[in-house]
């Protein structure tokens, strides 16, 4: 057989999830659970994850998952506490990640859940499985289902608490 005829397996997709020892739930394995959800998975794409002892360590570690792991897109998951420097220290963490994103012209998906979002612990957790499980669903549409984005656009969706809704046009 000729070099030429062999046929080259398409190399499959790499969704990395990289999340926080510091995070009161375990965001990234709620994530990778939507992931195993998703058609195609473990044929057409596989997950890589790694965690971090806390959200300022996101940026570098999605940033290696795209350069030396090769992955297509990242979500990087967190939980800055309730106090304000640690609403400054998110603010920063999140700039991080923006410059990872331009760095490597690759989406990273900054999933942060503050502390302070709900005093309930069980809104709390919930707050914190579904927007982990909506955005890992994002990053799977992003590279796979565009049109899933765009048919929602303009809805106020929400990840994490219910939707806001559209607004409605200006009566002419």
């Amino acid at each position: 057989m000729a070099e030429n005829d062999k046929k080259k397996k398409p190399r499959k997709k790499r969704i990395g999830v990289v999340d926080t020892m510091f995070a009161r739930y375990n965001m990234g394995e709620a994530a990778l659970a939507e992931l195993r959800e998703c058609p195609g998975y473990g044929t057409t794409f596989v997950t890589l994850a790694q965690t971090v002892p806390g959200f300022k360590d996101l940026a570098v570690a999605a940033k290696n998952l795209i350069e030396k792991e090769g992955c297509d897109i990242v979500v990087a998951l967190g939980m800055p506490g309730s106090a304000p420097i640690d609403k400054q220290c998110a603010h920063e963490a999140a700039q991080g990640i923006m410059l990872a994103q331009l760095l490597t012209s690759t989406p990273i998906l900054e999933v942060f859940v503050h502390e302070d979002e709900a005093s309930d612990p069980v809104v709390l957790a919930s707050v914190f499985e579904q927007r982990s499980r909506k955005h890992a669903r994002n990053a799977y549409w992003m590279l796979f289902e565009p049109e899933q984005l765009r048919q929602r656009a303009g809805q106020g969706i929400r990840q994490g608490f219910g939707d806001a809704g559209p607004l409605a046009p200006p009566a002419s």
